[in-house]
């Protein structure tokens, strides 16, 4: 078992501003298709997205870079060399670190380019179980084109997903001379995308570029901040954090295992204390990753983890790999859970 990880000292507290109040959309937490139906399709393709809207996922995840033309795509990485044959199509064109960076390709480039399931840098596949067919051609799409398909797709079955696209890498890009937050909200507005009331949740690991979203750009959309581990495992100004964080953003992005307090010897995981305390300063917990092929240490298997996500650590939404395993699992409310998603 390897997501109770965090010590149980600042606890207490937290637990005490636990509220009852009403959890996700309809009472029960969201699912989001983590890049899709990913544990099926290669990420991020369309294809992919479109299995998790038939599979019956809430949203869709949208990870953003940019091109070299200022395109915003559908990627998950700064890099190509991950999930596509870059290095096959354009041998050369990598940087000193042997990285083949989305933003010195243009679109049209990067069009030329087949997505494949994603591989470490030897070229094995990461999750040797998922979808493997040489020859299949996937591409990226724009950020436009994913928006336009999700609508299509709404359409066409009457079943509305929304999406939840993330600023991949802000303050490297502004580095580069580009910025990704004004780029993306360009497009999100053009597709009707501007409000509260929009099925839309905009993320980012990035606090300062999501405050940036809210006040400099006024984005009126519901803003989530990821944290990682280092935010929150056993750091004295947690509470603080949040109560600054409720000031620009909606919600928050956890880590699994910053869910759960490390038990005691045999007893059973139970909740760190972070989503009350989140639900106390107003904001609502989306946690990451679930994935069937990577299950915890020492949990039993995909009914297990869910009863720990949904039960235990009484999350209001869940990143999945395998959105329809999530929705199988899912309570349809819950007694005492995060701030309703207006």
């Amino acid at each position: 078992m390897r997501w109770p990880l965090l010590p149980a000292a600042w606890l207490p507290a937290f637990l005490l501003m636990s509220a009852p109040v009403i959890a996700g959309e309809a009472g029960s937490p969201v699912v989001i298709a983590h890049r899709g139906a990913s544990g099926y399709l290669p990420e991020h393709t369309l294809e992919s997205k479109a299995y998790a809207h038939a599979l019956g996922a809430d949203y869709l995840e949208q990870d953003v870079v940019l091109t070299h033309d200022g395109v915003p795509i559908v990627l998950h990485d700064i890099w190509l060399d991950g999930v596509t044959d870059v290095a096959k199509v354009f041998p050369e064109r990598h940087r000193e670190d042997g990285r083949f960076y989305a933003i010195d390709f243009t679109l049209e480039e990067i069009r030329r380019l087949t997505v494949h399931e994603r591989r470490d840098r030897a070229g094995r596949q990461r999750w040797p179980s998922r979808f493997d067919a040489p020859g299949m051609r996937f591409r990226i799409p724009t950020l436009a084109e994913e928006v336009a398909f999700v609508r299509a797709v709404n359409r066409a079955t009457g079943r509305e997903a929304g999406i939840y696209p993330e600023v991949k890498e802000p303050a490297w890009h502004r580095a580069q001379g580009r910025d990704p937050s004004r780029a993306i909200l360009e497009v999100l507005d053009a597709a009707g995308y501007s409000g509260r009331e929009d099925r839309i949740f905009l993320q980012c690991f990035d606090a300062a570029e999501l405050r940036r979203i809210r006040e400099e750009l006024g984005s009126r959309l519901r803003l989530v901040l990821l944290l990682g581990d280092e935010d929150w495992l056993g750091t004295p100004r947690a509470e603080g954090n949040l109560s600054d964080i409720a000031g620009y953003a909606d919600g928050i992005g956890a880590w699994i295992p910053t869910l759960f307090a490390a038990p005691a010897a045999g007893a059973e995981p139970a909740r760190s204390g972070l989503v009350a305390a989140a639900h106390a300063h107003g904001l609502f917990v989306h946690a990451y990753t679930y994935r069937n092929d990577q299950l915890p240490e020492g949990v039993a298997g995909p009914a297990e983890a869910h009863r720990l996500l949904y039960g235990v650590a009484r999350i209001d939404g869940l990143f999945s790999d395998h959105p329809d395993v999530s929705l199988r699992f899912r309570p349809t409310a819950h007694v005492a859970a995060g701030p309703a998603l207006k």
